[in-house]
């Protein structure tokens, strides 16, 4: 399971922080690093600050973008510290949120997505994930530093695995279907996105509109199966529009 959870960090400014998010993954059984247009990198203070998980940076994948970088994902994490005004499916506690990535790691890729050092993710990042996460802290310095943060949920995600493990609980049960990736669930609001506009609904640009409506199937989760159904209901309205 833990093979199959990716550490997404995108556009870290400071070398060296890339070197200690490494560090933390690996106390915690975590292999894979993904960087989005990371500012330097590969850089000699990554490598140092690594320490004992030097070969997860040398290992790291550089991508262009994030949704380049979670295509492949069923389940999408971004961790912010601010509160958003975007309707995506909230985890306020970080022991929730790591139960239900090991459960879905369990049979396809997922990730745990962290911004910038000083701004974190952007609302457009933001709108990559199908889950947001925060974590508790002290309301009058409520500050932790990239590694920290990548510490203490990557911590969760530990605990939860072994919880997993102690209790023998299943991956998931036999007839629950497996959930669409990214990528996916991309051509699907594309798709909506046509035959809304095409149906006459929007009669001019609504962009807050159009990501209220992607919120719903977000928080729907759909399995494959049910995607694909959407999809061919799509398909339907499209020939009689």
């Amino acid at each position: 399971m833990l093979t199959n959870i990716r550490i997404v960090l995108v556009h870290t400014f400071h070398p060296g922080n890339i070197g200690q998010a490494a560090r933390a993954m690996k106390t915690m059984g975590l292999s894979e690093l993904v960087l989005v247009n990371p500012r330097s990198f590969p850089h000699e203070e990554a490598s140092r600050l690594a320490a004992g998980a030097k070969d997860i940076v040398e290992r790291a994948r550089v991508v262009d973008s994030l949704p380049e970088a979670v295509k492949d994902c069923v389940q999408v994490v971004g961790a912010s510290a601010r509160p958003r005004s975007l309707p995506l499916p909230h985890f306020d506690e970080p022991d929730r949120m790591a139960q239900a990535l090991i459960q879905n790691a369990g049979l396809a890729p997922v990730a745990l997505v962290f911004g910038r050092e000083r701004s974190g993710l952007t609302n457009s990042e933001i709108r990559c994930c199908s889950h947001q996460v925060s974590i508790p802290a002290n309301p009058d310095y409520g500050i932790l530093n990239l590694a920290q943060a990548v510490q203490v949920l990557a911590y969760e995600l530990f605990q939860a695995r072994q919880k997993r493990a102690d209790h023998e609980i299943p991956f998931r049960r036999p007839a629950q279907e497996p959930l669409p990736t990214q990528e996916q669930m991309k051509h699907f609001h594309e798709h909506l996105s046509q035959v809304v506009q095409k149906s006459g609904f929007l009669t001019q640009p609504h962009a807050q509109t159009e990501r209220q409506l992607q919120a719903i199937f977000t928080r729907a989760q759909p399995s494959r199966k049910e995607l694909s159904l959407l999809r061919g209901l799509l398909n339907a309205l499209s020939r009689d529009t």
